[in-house]
């Protein structure tokens, strides 16, 4: 599939164009949380299966089990999990680190490193917070408990609506469940009767998650990537199936990998949150490994797809606005790779094959948003590409199929989905209406590029997903019913538009329950991203539907910044632009407002990551417009981070956010958002801020300092206003808490950690906006 880095396609066998977005992008995200958090999650490298000789050890596999039911729950109001991500952007979350393992340090920079390194393990301010929170978590303890209960039980229900992802080769179905990869047969009813191929409790790996899988075409080999929830570290175990499978090998640091042949595997290695490395690698008699490209420039990443007729590997190399492609011949996987198109500032291009043509979405061309183009293998320049479609303008483009005589198109415009459906015989186009409920796709897997049926799933933050079929054959759209889903009936959905302060007009997606009256005076979370072009993630959430029963309303604002309505979109809201997506935020929770959906006193705020960006500066510009605020590992000190250029990713980030060392124009920007730089002494919303030991995304020291300086210059006005004697009605002295985790990290926690920390954020929100004095019948207030 021309995959947009789509988390779903960690554990999906999938091929083609798109899914080169989504594999640079996830390491650009996704989720992610904000994007954040993966579906199937990872494990640590330094790998328990390990002897001490350092040689793999040899075990044995074939049994039948039962498997548990395991799923990851996203907890954040913007996620990365179930995502798909947009085309061309390459970080859905910080990637900054403040503490890399190896890292090289220039000598001129160690005293900086130091001192951030000392900050960052500063145990005195460390134990400082953890006990200030468990001092204040006992008040939130019975309501966390309740909501604990109430969404392991939405969980229980609605866990059969997304099933297991399944690869199919033939008459073999492949699948994972609870950290087992499973065979069973086209037809089979039983998943318990399905054999085990490989587990990851019995080689060792009781905290892994499997991250993704690959099949060798003939099938004898299995690659899985491994990852734990405390590390950004993955490790490709390889097996060789059959009557017994066996693991083959164990390569440590991985991020992508692909089968050109039978047994050879190409793959390409993370070190410091980077891919810059490829290697082949084969398992025949002659087994060896060898470098085969290596990128040179800092602000660019490499992953591996596999095109969808399995005749090309791509070995692509991303920036946030620039891309080369090139191509490994699966006929000659020992022949060096060739260039597509040399790398053009500010063109991204992606590759899939058909019949010895190159099809290459890119924004080559004029406007600057995707196309679809193609040209022959042999003559690849740009100069030989012709169009083949343009998408609409404001038009997103989720994720786009290939398949051997049709092209799919996975589009939303102005919060509407639809597809469109391309031809490549008679060149006709098609357009089909989606309901007007579903607000975001969920691709499955297409190994075979000769199936004449697509597969998805729609679903919303409060509808479970519902499987789709669009027949090629019959030029239709087919409702699956295999399991009943059930229907959300009370719940109404409104899509808005703000008009920000340069008059443009921004999208709001609004959920509310048709049953509440006076809705002004109903609590209202508000959701916000705006950051990589990613948009928001609008998947079904356990405590969204939750939520939207116990009477709140949900507002999912599309600011930009992100990509909800193109790239431009995302152009707009990025470097000398971020204000503007600041702007648009504070327009929707007006315009909200105005129309009656609930008041300031009864609104608060949810952002994860970058998004902590514009949370954080609605905060210390516009505080009266909310009541409380939730952060997860939120990107708050963006000058500081910027101004470290030896943390691994500053570089690739300067695309999104500016290079204030080399300009200063930039840093004086900057300088005007960014959450730390202008907090002042006033009355602010309360905050409760989620942060992680391991994040190696968004330095713990930078969150640290936020959070000490937001505290006193609340407290500050706090103290004026009581020593001054002028106490004006409403002003009181927020909560600031800062909640850091020692498990779990930016992208990954297991399903336990997840559900608390959702948890925890919810009763922290009924008590600050006095849900339950709303609400009486609120049933969690009992």
């Amino acid at each position: 599939m021309l995959c947009l880095f789509h988390t779903h396609d960690v554990n999906n066998q999938q091929s083609g164009t798109v899914r080169n977005f989504r594999q640079y992008q996830e390491m650009k995200v996704r989720t992610s949380r904000g994007g954040l958090r993966n579906l199937f999650q990872g494990l640590i490298c330094s790998v328990r299966y390990y002897s001490k000789q350092n040689h793999v050890q040899t075990v044995c596999l074939h049994s039948k089990i039962k498997p548990k039911k395991r799923h990851i729950l996203d907890c954040s109001g913007s996620t990365c999990t179930h995502r798909t991500l947009p085309p061309g952007s390459i970080l859905p979350w910080r990637f900054f680190s403040c503490k890399q393992e190896g890292t090289k340090i220039p000598s001129e920079k160690k005293e900086n490193r130091s001192i951030i390194t000392s900050e960052f393990l500063n145990k005195n301010l460390l134990k400082s917070e953890q006990e200030r929170w468990n001092d204040i978590s006992a008040r939130y303890k019975a309501m966390t408990k309740r909501i604990k209960e109430k969404l392991e039980e939405l969980h229980n229900k609605y866990t059969f609506c997304s099933g297991n992802p399944k690869i199919r080769f033939g008459e073999n179905v492949y699948f994972e469940e609870n950290g087992c990869v499973f065979l069973s047969k086209v037809g089979d009813v039983d998943e318990e009767d399905a054999d085990i191929l490989f587990s990851t409790e019995d080689l060792g790996f009781s905290d892994a998650f499997i991250q993704r899988i690959r099949i060798s075409p003939d099938q004898r080999y299995m690659a899985i990537n491994l990852k734990s929830g405390n590390s950004e570290k993955a490790t490709c175990v390889v097996m060789k199936l059959g009557d017994f499978s066996v693991v083959e090998r164990v390569i440590p640091n991985v991020f992508s990998f692909e089968w050109a042949t039978n047994d050879v595997l190409y793959y390409t290695s993370q070190k410091n949150l980077k891919c810059q490395n490829v290697f082949m690698t084969t398992f025949s008699n002659q087994k060896h490994t060898k470098l085969v490209y290596t990128e040179q420039d800092a602000r660019f990443f490499v992953d591996i797809c596999c095109t969808k007729d399995r005749r090309f590997l791509t070995i692509n190399s991303n920036s946030k606005t620039t891309s080369e492609v090139w191509l490994v011949d699966c006929r000659h996987p020992f022949k060096l790779p060739t260039l597509v198109q040399a790398r053009t500032e500010g063109v991204i291009y992606h590759i899939e094959h058909r019949n010895d043509e190159l099809y290459i979405l890119t924004t080559y061309g004029e406007p600057a948003e995707y196309k679809l183009m193609k040209a022959p293998v042999a003559s690849s320049g740009m100069e030989n590409w012709q169009l083949v479609y343009a998408l609409e303008d404001k038009t997103k483009l989720v994720d786009l199929e290939m398949f051997s005589d049709h092209c799919i198109m996975f589009l939303k415009n102005a919060g509407h989905l639809y597809l469109k459906v391309l031809s490549l015989v008679s060149h006709s186009v098609q357009s089909v209406k989606l309901p007007t409920w579903a607000c975001e796709f969920e691709l499955e897997s297409h190994p075979e590029h000769t199936t004449s049926t697509c597969y998805f799933q729609l679903t919303s933050p409060v509808h479970p997903p519902k499987r789709f079929a669009y027949s090629f054959k019959e030029n239709n759209l087919i409702e699956q019913a295999m399991q009943e889903v059930p229907i959300i009936t009370n719940c109404h959905t409104t899509r808005l538009l703000a008009k920000s302060k340069d008059e443009t007009l921004v999208p709001i997606t609004v959920f509310h329950n048709m049953n509440s009256k006076e809705l002004h005076r109903k609590p209202l979370l508000v959701h916000v991203y705006g950051a990589y072009g990613i948009d928001l993630n609008m998947s079904f959430r356990e405590e969204k539907l939750m939520l939207i029963e116990e009477g709140w309303i949900l507002a999912y604002c599309h600011v930009r910044g992100g990509g909800e309505l193109g790239l431009r979109w995302h152009k707009d809201g990025c470097q000398h632009n971020k204000l503007k997506g600041l702007h648009d935020l504070k327009a929707c929770i007006m315009l909200l407002h105005k129309l009656g959906f609930s008041q300031p006193k009864h609104t608060a705020l949810a952002a994860a990551s970058a998004g902590g960006v514009l949370a954080g500066a609605l905060c210390n510009t516009d505080p009266e417009l909310i009541r409380a605020v939730v952060l997860q590992a939120p990107f708050v000190d963006v000058l500081n981070t910027m101004m470290k250029t030896h943390l691994p990713l500053t570089i690739e980030e300067q695309e999104e956010w500016g290079n204030p060392l080399a300009d200063e124009k930039c840093m004086k920007y900057i300088k005007s958002y960014c959450p730390y730089q202008n907090i002042k002494t006033q009355c602010y919303p309360s905050v409760f801020i989620t942060a992680y030991e391991n994040d190696q995304r968004v330095p713990l020291s930078g969150i640290l300092r936020y959070v000490q300086k937001l505290r006193k210059a609340a407290v500050d006005h706090g103290s004026t206003t009581m020593i001054t004697g002028f106490i004006v009605p409403g002003n009181w002295i927020p909560n600031i808490i800062l909640d850091i985790q020692a498990t779990g990290s930016h992208c990954d926690s297991s399903w336990e950690d997840s559900v608390n920390e959702v948890a925890r954020h919810l009763a922290f929100l009924n008590e600050e906006l006095e849900v339950c004095h709303l609400q009486q019948d609120v049933k969690l207030c009992k």
